[in-house]
C-alpha cells in the first residue's frame, strides 16, 4: 500500500486531529469567572483556560462563533416562524442568525444597565 502525501490545507489539522478534547466539572462561580475573563478578554473559555494553565494560546480565536444544537422538531419550529422549508436547514440558520444579531443589537454592553 502506498502511503499519500495529505493535501496543504490538511496538514495544518493534524495536530488538530491529534488532540483530546478535556472536560472539566468545574463550579458555577468557577465557570462564570472564567466565562467573563474570556468575554473581557475577547478569547475564548478555552484560549482563558489555557492561559491559566500556561499552555500555548492562540492571539485570534480559531472559531469565533457560538453554536446550538437543534433536533427535527426545532428545525421544524424555525421553519414554521421563517416560513421556510422546514428540510431548508441553511435558509433556517440564516435567519436565526439574523433574529440572533436583530436581538443583541437591542442590548446593552454595559454591565450596570
Amino acid at each position: 500500500m502506498t502511503k499519500r502525501e495529505l493535501p496543504e490545507k490538511w496538514k495544518k489539522e493534524v495536530n488538530a486531529i491529534k488532540a483530546i478534547q478535556v472536560a472539566f466539572d468545574l463550579d458555577e462561580k468557577v465557570q462564570y469567572v472564567i466565562r467573563r475573563e474570556a468575554l473581557e478578554m475577547d478569547v475564548n473559555p478555552s484560549e482563558r483556560m489555557r492561559q491559566i494553565l500556561g499552555l500555548t494560546t492562540h492571539r485570534v480565536p480559531q472559531r469565533p462563533r457560538l453554536s446550538i444544537s437543534l433536533k427535527p422538531e426545532d428545525f421544524a419550529t424555525l421553519a414554521n416562524r421563517y416560513n421556510v422549508d422546514p428540510t431548508d436547514k441553511r435558509s433556517i440558520k440564516q435567519q436565526a442568525s439574523i433574529e440572533i444579531q436583530k436581538y443583541a443589537e437591542g442590548k446593552s454592553f454595559n454591565e450596570n444597565e
